[in-house]
């Protein structure tokens, strides 16, 4: 049951002037976004990252940077992961947005939701989640069950990969919040995902860590179970 860290990008410039950045160039983490990433690179020290996966916006560079210091891993930039296209919305204030037709449609029945110029949040959720599943079952081939790993984007891409995990339709997705530079975690498995943690600002990590080899087992272990608890878990 490998283990997904889902990372929004820090606070950057864009989220305090209330204007839709998209994939406008050149939009950086302002200097509480900077503070936010280096605490969460604290944070997450003693978890053991098999590999680092990245939208190609820079606040997404920026955020993961201080989480590689001491660590022999590199990001793996994917453009799939990137935030949602929004065509014609791209740099305009969210006030203004308020007003059009389309934002009632991105409330309430985003599947349907598709940016004039841009692309579709349908789109969107198919190649991210697609994205996502196709890294997670590459690093669990290359690196086991046990597997920790992160993978760094913007808000609307991780509420959809959420969603898929939870079984969620699309059209609930707006459900969900995810704030800058919080953690979500979805662990994998042959039959289903659990979503362990939703918009986690904070708090004990060691239910991240993998389980240390058994003694005398042979150092792959066996994979573990996918079925889901009767009654409910009893904890870390």
């Amino acid at each position: 049951m490998t283990t997904l860290i889902l990372l929004r990008h820090g606070r950057s410039t864009a989220n305090t002037t209330g204007v839709l950045a998209g994939r406008t160039p050149g939009v950086q983490l302002d200097d509480t976004g900077k503070g936010q990433a280096w605490a969460l690179a604290q944070r997450l020290k003693p978890v053991p990252l098999s590999a680092v996966v990245s939208s190609p916006m820079e606040r997404c560079q920026q955020t993961v940077a201080p989480l590689l210091g001491g660590r022999e891993l590199s990001v793996q930039v994917d453009e799939q992961l990137a935030e949602v296209d929004y065509g014609d919305w791209t740099g305009r204030e969210i006030k203004t947005l308020l007003k059009e037709p389309l934002w009632r449609v991105v409330q309430q029945h985003p599947s349907a939701a598709v940016f004039p110029g841009g692309e579709g949040l349908a789109t969107m959720s198919a190649r991210a989640v697609a994205a996502i599943r196709a890294h997670d079952a590459r690093i669990a081939e290359e690196h086991g069950p046990h597997a920790v790993w992160l993978a760094c984007s913007h808000g609307d891409v991780i509420k959809a990969v959420i969603a898929d995990a939870l079984g969620v339709h699309l059209d609930g997705f707006q459900r969900i919040v995810v704030d800058p530079c919080s953690i979500s975690v979805v662990h994998y498995t042959e039959t289903r995902p659990f979503v362990g943690r939703v918009n986690d600002n904070g708090g004990d990590i060691s239910n991240l860590l993998p389980p240390p080899p058994k003694p005398g087992r042979r150092k792959r272990q066996a994979k573990p179970s996918s079925d889901a608890v009767i009654g409910g878990s009893t904890g870390a």
